[in-house]
């Protein structure tokens, strides 16, 4: 299929707009005031100015190399220019004075302050050593030298048509198409699929699970108002050596310490900080509602697994 030339222009283009908006939201938190911008003015807009510093600051936001940079600063300097028009009738038609609005730029404004205390205080983490690396290697086969492959047909099912009898019917269906001729002759929406997964690609007790299943076995997995009615029909050993993994481990092991070096800076703040949940059941360890009985699991079920949280070593 031939791309169409003009597409590429136009996912610019939405990018753009979506990164305008957000620039535009986080900038009216100026609230009508004007305020002295530093760095030499580009262009003025009215009363106010697009300076170098801010496009600069852009240039490298965008992380534009080098040798694209004359080619990119056009094109960014009128995007600021975008910016501050749609900035300044935003003012005068008093945008800023929105309700959702002013919630939306102190939500911001939290958000980018949290984020910069934390890298500020947890800091660049220490780079993995070697003999970390070969431990986080050993350790997890299935991503690694186990590191299969599985061929998936399934058939995917609101959860609301996951009657008894349909349930009946899976339990005593010896595959897939089985269960598609009953669903078609009961006038069942379903839609088919073929899938491959890695297991690298999915949640280790999923893919413990999975590689532990004889092919052709039926198989269940529900998530939410969709349930999957699964098979494997091949599964294919692709082991992937230290050499090929410590890049993607290193970033793995680098990227774990940094959220718990946060983790473990916001658990230090909130054990000197004074707390008072004014709603008692909103407080940690309060008892929740009772959740409504889950309905019994038929032999069929007996294979469900859960899917949610299905990743990739990232």
């Amino acid at each position: 299929m031939k791309q169409n030339k003009f597409s590429g222009i136009r996912a610019s283009r939405a990018v753009g707009s979506a990164a305008l908006a957000v620039a535009l939201a986080a900038t009216l938190a100026a609230c009508g005031k004007s305020e002295q911008k530093s760095g030499q003015a580009l262009v003025k807009v009215g009363k106010e100015e697009v300076t170098a510093l801010q496009l600069n600051e852009e240039l490298q936001r965008v992380n534009v190399p080098v040798a694209q940079q004359a080619q990119a600063r056009k094109q960014i300097l009128e995007s600021l220019v975008d910016r501050q028009v749609l900035l300044n009738q935003a003012l005068e038609d008093k945008v800023d004075r929105d309700p959702k609005v002013v919630q939306a730029i102190e939500r911001a404004k939290a958000l980018i302050i949290a984020q910069a205390y934390m890298q500020k205080h947890t800091g660049t983490p220490a780079k993995p050593t070697r003999e970390e690396i070969q431990a986080y290697f050993d350790k997890n086969p299935l991503l690694f030298t186990q590191r299969k492959v599985i061929d998936l047909r399934q058939l995917n099912i609101a959860t609301s048509d996951m009657s008894d009898e349909l349930k009946k019917e899976i339990d005593g269906a010896k595959s897939l198409d089985e269960v598609a001729g009953w669903l078609d002759r009961n006038n069942i929406k379903y839609a088919r699929q073929q899938i491959s997964r890695s297991t690298a690609e999915l949640a280790p007790a999923l893919s413990a699970k999975l590689v532990t299943l004889p092919k052709g076995q039926l198989f269940i997995v529900r998530e939410g108002d969709r349930s999957t009615l699964m098979t494997i029909t091949d599964i294919k050993e692709t082991p992937v050596d230290l050499a090929s993994a410590e890049a993607q481990i290193t970033q793995f092991l680098a990227n774990s310490r940094t959220k718990d070096a946060a983790a473990a800076e916001l658990a230090r703040l909130r054990a000197v900080a004074k707390i008072e949940y004014l709603n008692k059941a909103d407080a940690p360890g309060a008892t929740a509602p009772a959740a409504p009985a889950p309905a019994a699991a038929t032999p069929a079920a007996s294979a469900d697994v859960n899917a949610r949280g299905v990743a990739g070593l990232k």
